[in-house]
């Protein structure tokens, strides 16, 4: 790359980091989560799958309202004899009305199930909204944290550069080696290839970014710890996250949903009883032979049929010992989110606290290495150090830079982390200058709904 291009890339990239001056124009974490928010594709289908789970509940109150339906028929013979020809036409049309009066609570069981799968859809819902706000946080420290690194690393080039050019010249006048000058290029060499690498992973954070929020990153400001937000303890993020979780929550809703399910399974063993009204219209016309008659009658009916179930060849009984299995396994469930979630919640905090200290040390650390490295250029420029102790120098400041940078991602992701594990990283939480978007208004919209095709957004 020639050296101009280089010079723009270093300084639009060392522009976009948390090293420089932001403008007013610099994008905000919360900004970034706010279009993550509206914009996220997977966030979206996820939205549209609850809504997909709140037609259960129409659907299942279905079995407490009438069914409707007409039908028609029409008939022609024609039948040929020696005296001539005959020829009837028959024509009925009807109206069936059925109303079941009693199912053995499947239909009340039925909807109570929907109504806790609904609920649990909504949590899990909650639980990607908060995941989809994580990894966008997470994404956006990621950029902050590759560019400060391609940047370090292109300043590291820079300064290797420098110290090949002098090795040489001193070589030049008899005061260095061949050894300096091979050492000083192959210094150089190594921080070319770190710096592709650097640049590599910056792209390829970027490219994360671009997926989660839905547009390129600009430039980013440094973003700040949500120190405040977080409990005094590790027990009391526990214990918050135990009782508002959204996975907890949402198991225990399908526990709810799995016990009426057995509720219903049983109801098929019980009586059933089906009311019915009808009326139908018969006409008749025939021709032929000596004469033609016509004829119309009319018959309604009214009455009731009681089902008693008897034997079902097993399958009733089946289904009652499948529908407990799969409540246990849901209870099991409740468990297993509660583990993980007391994992995560334990995990972050940890983490939190070892990037707090890993702050503290790297700044320690890169005072001192960048205090140690002048010191070697100087002994090495009176001749008490060689170019290999300045290599050597300069590689621990810009290790250590890169640990600091890390380190200082690290300690923001993981209270954004502690958040999440506790369920709370939420838009209104955060701040997010966004509309929440609320699934109970598409619930209330269609579970009492008798007819309609169309859509509440009117699709």
């Amino acid at each position: 790359m020639p050296s101009f291009s280089k010079t723009i890339f270093a300084a639009l990239l060392f522009s976009a980091t948390a090293l420089s001056p932001m403008s007013v124009s610099a994008e905000t974490i919360t900004g970034a989560l706010s279009k993550a928010y509206k914009n996220n594709s997977q966030l979206n289908s996820a939205r549209a799958g609850v809504r997909v789970i709140d037609e259960d509940v129409a659907i299942a109150k279905s079995g407490w309202r009438p069914t409707v339906g007409a039908s028609a028929s029409i008939d022609y013979t024609n039948t040929r004899r020696d005296a001539g020809s005959s020829r009837l036409t028959t024509g009925s049309f009807g109206v069936q009305i059925n109303q079941t009066l009693f199912d053995g609570f499947q239909t009340k069981n039925n909807v109570a199930s929907a109504e806790s799968r609904v609920r649990a859809s909504q949590e899990s819902l909650r639980n990607t909204e908060e995941n989809i706000l994580f990894s966008a946080a997470q994404a956006y420290m990621n950029v902050i944290h590759d560019r400060q690194v391609a940047a370090l690393t292109q300043q590291n080039l820079q300064f290797l550069n420098e110290q090949a050019r002098a090795a040489r010249s001193r070589f030049d006048v008899g005061e260095g080696t061949r050894t300096d000058v091979a050492q000083a290029d192959a210094a150089r060499s190594g921080a070319e290839a770190q710096l592709s690498a650097s640049r590599a992973q910056a792209l390829a954070s970027a490219a994360a970014y671009h997926q989660l929020v839905g547009e390129e990153p600009g430039k980013l400001k440094a973003a700040s710890p949500l120190g405040k937000q977080l409990p005094s303890s590790l027990n009391s993020a526990v214990s918050i996250a135990s009782a508002e979780h959204p996975a907890i929550l949402a198991t225990g809703h399908l526990v709810d949903a799995a016990a009426f399910a057995v509720k219903s399974a049983e109801g098929a063993l019980l009586p059933s009883v089906t009311a019915s009204a009808g009326i139908s219209q018969t006409h008749v016309s025939s021709s032929g032979f000596s004469s033609g008659t016509m004829g119309e009658s009319t018959s309604a009916n009214i009455g009731a049929t009681l089902n008693i179930p008897i034997y079902q060849g097993g399958r009733a009984s089946a289904q009652v010992r499948k529908s407990k299995e799969s409540l246990g396994q849901a209870r099991i469930e409740v468990d297993v989110s509660r583990d993980q979630v007391r994992q995560a919640v334990t995990a972050a905090w940890t983490s939190y606290a070892a990037a707090k200290e890993g702050v503290v040390a790297n700044r320690a650390l890169v005072n001192a290495a960048q205090l140690a490295l002048n010191g070697v250029v100087e002994e090495r420029n009176v001749g008490q150090r060689t170019t290999l102790d300045v290599l050597n120098a300069q590689a621990d400041v810009i290790s250590a830079k890169i640990n600091l940078a890390g380190s200082e991602r690290d300690v923001v992701l993981a209270s954004y982390a502690i958040l999440q594990a506790m369920g709370r990283l939420s838009v209104d939480r955060l701040g997010l200058q966004v509309a929440e978007y609320r699934p109970q208004e598409h619930y209330n919209a269609v579970k009492d709904k008798w007819y309609g095709l169309r859509t509440p957004d009117g699709r």
